[in-house]
């Protein structure tokens, strides 16, 4: 199961010497291969059997030697940024992506890339004219959701062992819940942005958006790795024992109802926890109404596609007020509570059908978004995945990322597809 490992575990067996990373980058290569999932849709071979070799030679940083792959909107240098479109095919990077930069900082070798949906323009799915259709390891005939489903689908198959995406409508926990894998939402600012857009001219938004970019993994404790790489080590967790976590729990809601599938996955996590000493409160917080949160949020997003285009939509005033007053609701919540459980998606992985966007997955994303609180989105097993989104103060990225961690001795985590 050398290829279901974690990126910390594989990072401290090559530490050991127990593990190769010119052989684990050999053998990744086969595998991707391999694959019918249509994930990993490009790699640069000698470029990272060569970083493989020196990484056997020498030591370096908490990634040192582990391969992974990135979704494919972040700069590369020698690659192309297509963003699944052709006019951008031949779009090769003269300059990595400041996520890259760290990542590399930090000793991991950057194999490949990972599909993405057109233009980055769905959630729900992930297809474009470049590289075709990303499947769901878990049931082919699904869709691993978008727009970082390559990314997920590539930790699901084993076919990297950490990647990085993207987050403004749940294109990194969608994904997630649907492929079975961890996600993280970081708080916006947490993690720079250049290198993450299409080619062309910088675009350099008047103001903050929703919009970030963060990793995905098969543990939690990965999300840190990464996070940490890239961001910096940000504010302490606030507890360190699973008994100790204050938890709000809203599991359902008449505005986007969760399927008897999820409900009951859902159900039987907060029971385990609650057995675990976990000390639960039900309900939303005081001031949300997670109606009008998911309205401004649809706002926010077409603000920020306007935005791109040099525009601002009408209203835009009274929507940053609302904004900002769902902000200090939540930091008032937060006062007594370390983290919001929820759904992260009302369903499990719907089969492919091109004819419908599914816009309502975003209902339970935008709960997070909207306020800028970072999110981690943590597997539940069952027949198909399902996601319960963690949602924690803003700026306390690592009390979302330890809860999850801490979650999983009861809750289990990444569970390989079977094969």
């Amino acid at each position: 199961m050398t290829f279901f490992r974690t990126a910390t575990e594989v990072a401290a067996g090559l530490r050991r010497s127990t593990l190769s990373s010119r052989d684990l980058t050999e053998r990744l290569f086969a595998r991707i291969d391999a694959s019918e999932v249509n994930a990993v849709v490009a790699t640069r071979r000698d470029f990272a059997l060569e970083a493989a070799s020196k990484a056997d030679a020498t030591t370096g940083g908490p990634l040192h030697g582990v391969p992974m792959t990135i979704k494919d909107a972040f700069a590369v240098a020698g690659m192309a940024t297509t963003w699944g479109e052709p006019a951008f095919a031949e779009a090769v990077a003269d300059r990595d992506a400041a996520v890259v930069e760290r990542l590399q900082a930090a000793g991991a070798i950057v194999v490949g890339k990972s599909n993405v949906h057109h233009l980055l323009a769905d959630f729900g799915r992930t297809t474009n004219p470049v590289y075709g259709r990303t499947l769901n390891p878990r049931d082919h005939a699904r869709t691993p959701g978008g727009s970082s489903g390559g990314a997920a689908a590539a930790l699901a198959a084993g076919l990297s062992f950490l990647e990085y995406g993207s987050d403004l409508a749940g294109s990194i926990r969608i994904p997630a819940a649907y492929c079975g894998v961890y996600g993280l939402k970081p708080t916006p600012g947490t993690v720079p942005l250049r290198g993450f857009q299409p080619p062309g001219p910088p675009v350099e938004p008047a103001r903050e958006f929703p919009s970030t970019v963060g990793p995905l993994a098969r543990s939690a404790a990965d999300l840190r790795l990464a996070l940490t790489a890239t961001g910096g080590p940000g504010t302490p967790s606030r507890r360190s024992r699973l008994a100790d976590f204050r938890v709000g729990v809203v599991l359902d809601d008449p505005a986007c109802p969760v399927t008897g599938e999820v409900g009951e996955a859902l159900s039987d996590a907060v029971d385990a926890l609650v057995r675990a000493g976990v000390r639960v409160a039900e309900g939303w917080p005081d001031g949300v109404n997670p109606v009008v949160q998911a309205e401004a949020f649809g706002f926010q997003v077409e603000w920020f596609f306007a935005a791109m285009e040099g525009g601002e939509p009408a209203g835009a005033d009274e929507q940053e007020r609302r904004r900002a007053t769902l902000g200090a609701a939540w930091a008032r919540y937060f006062a007594d509570v370390d983290v919001f459980l929820c759904p992260t998606v009302f369903t499990t992985a719907p089969r492919h059908d091109d004819r419908h966007r599914y816009d309502d997955q975003v209902f339970w994303v935008a709960q997070a978004s909207l306020p800028g609180l970072p999110a981690v989105s943590a597997p539940l097993a069952g027949t198909l995945p399902v996601g319960l989104q963690v949602a924690g103060p803003a700026h306390e990225d690592d009390t979302a990322i330890t809860f999850a961690e801490l979650a999983a001795d009861v809750l289990g985590g990444f569970v390989p597809p079977a094969e």
